[in-house]
């Protein structure tokens, strides 16, 4: 039957009265499909927006949580769609393997990285999750399980890596691992002055596996887009100190905070946030240059608090993030990054990043060779003004969205910013699931 509840994204906003089913069988999971109804399924609750919310029917995949069989030759892993990415690096980094590919929380489950395509810090250089994904299992809208890959039903495994559920219920996922000799990674932290030479950095770095930049983005005129840039690399047993080879993978548990309640709503304003991003960065300065960090450190900081969400207070927040075609990078990144500052909605929570091809195995991946940034913003009249002002200069750079991190754009928007959109809509006409799988967001978007 199911049972209505308030339903959010990471982001708090906005929220709905839904209908919500927790299958444990697939023969349950298929029923609900069958029931009538738009439905949309939902992992951890990790979409920023409502991409994984449906009010006739969001069906959490939870109970679909085993791993179901592992190549240690090959290091491909098949499991069903709801287990964690947490739970996958607990199970096989003591084995000395890690995630091809990976966004910045562990707290996601597989059938969500497909269905968003996830991409990371190497990007640049090994492109998305979808590239490392072998196959998977879709119910779809007649209550059927497809089996899709390269090489069978191709059209509809490329429309589902990165098209937000909307293709079916993705049940079951083959990916593969990447074979690593520690949990540690060599990083190397570049302090730079300004926009410009965040991106000459990235530019010259391409060899990097990882890399990734935190932004100042309240800082103006010759400081504009002060940056620290994160290089990583894997670290060899043999650069670990004695004290780090006792524990090998870093598997060590580190102490959670978390944030108990919503933050007052006027801790986070431009005169806390300036001063939050002097430190942060003059800390950087200080301590910039090699060191060893652990796996979580490096690619999952804000795992280690709790709640982080509630630092924005009870309204939520909405998280923009554009990917900027290579030749108008610099001028766009210019743009929005002024118009951030001077606007004083600054975000604490800045990240710039470096992408490399289109995944071919995608119709409808979010990444292209440019660079993306994303940004949070407490929900508010003048943040939200500031996201159109975004959009549009995104829209006059030839940029586009992610729809993972999307909470507000209008349809309008996604069909200038992105022509495939278009095509998505009338694949899920042609195939007859459009009004079997959708959620709020597709439907506010038009999809």
């Amino acid at each position: 039957m199911g049972s209505e509840t308030m339903l959010e994204g990471w982001g708090r906003f906005p929220r709905h009265a839904c209908r919500v089913v927790a299958p444990r069988t697939e023969s349950d999971l298929i029923a609900g499909v069958l029931s009538g109804g738009s439905a949309i399924a939902r992992g951890y609750g990790r979409a920023y927006g409502d991409s994984a919310i449906s009010k006739t029917q969001t069906i959490e995949m939870r109970h679909f949580n085993r791993m179901l069989s592992f190549s240690a030759r090959t290091g491909e892993l098949e499991v069903e769609s709801g287990v964690l990415l947490g739970d996958v690096i607990a199970a096989f980094l003591p084995r000395g393997w890690f995630p091809a590919v990976t966004p910045g929380t562990k707290f996601v489950t597989v059938g969500g990285m497909v269905a968003t395509d996830v991409h990371g810090k190497n990007h640049h250089k090994d492109g998305s999750f979808g590239n490392f994904v072998i196959w998977l299992d879709l119910v779809d809208s007649q209550g059927k399980i497809i089996r899709c890959s390269r090489r069978e039903n191709v059209e509809l495994f490329e429309w589902t890596i990165g098209g937000m559920g909307l293709t079916g219920i993705i049940i079951r996922v083959c990916f593969r691992l990447r074979a690593v000799s520690t949990g540690w990674i060599r990083q190397t932290l570049i302090p730079v002055s300004d926009l410009s030479s965040s991106m000459d950095v990235f530019e010259s770095s391409g060899g990097s596996t990882y890399s990734v930049a935190w932004i100042d983005c309240l800082s103006s005129g010759a400081k504009l887009g002060r940056s620290l840039v994160m290089l990583g690399e894997h670290a060899g047993a043999s650069s670990l100190s004695t004290l780090e080879r006792k524990d090998i993978f870093a598997t060590s548990r580190k102490r959670r905070l978390s944030i108990p309640f919503n933050a007052p709503t006027f801790t986070l304003n431009s005169f806390s946030l300036r001063i939050f991003n002097s430190l942060y960065y003059w800390h950087g300065r200080r301590s910039g240059g090699d060191s060893l960090v652990s796996w979580d450190s490096y690619f999952y900081p804000l795992d280690s608090i709790s709640h982080w969400n509630r630092i924005y207070g009870r309204r939520g927040f909405a998280q923009f993030q554009c990917v900027l075609p290579l030749p108008h990078s610099r001028a766009g990144l210019s743009e929005l990054l002024r118009a951030v500052s001077n606007s004083g909605q600054g975000s604490f929570l800045a990240v710039l990043k470096r992408l490399g091809d289109e995944n071919k195995s995608s119709r409808f991946s979010f990444a292209m060779p440019g660079y993306t940034l994303a940004l949070d913003f407490p929900i508010n009249s003048a943040s939200l003004a500031l996201l159109d002002r975004l959009d549009s200069i995104t829209l006059a750079h030839g940029g586009r969205f992610y729809l993972a991190k999307d909470s507000r754009m209008t349809a309008e928007t996604l069909r200038l910013s992105d022509t495939r959109s278009q095509e998505f809509a009338k694949l899920r006409t042609r195939f007859k699931i459009r009004s079997c799988f959708a959620s709020a967001q597709s439907t506010r978007l038009g999809l």
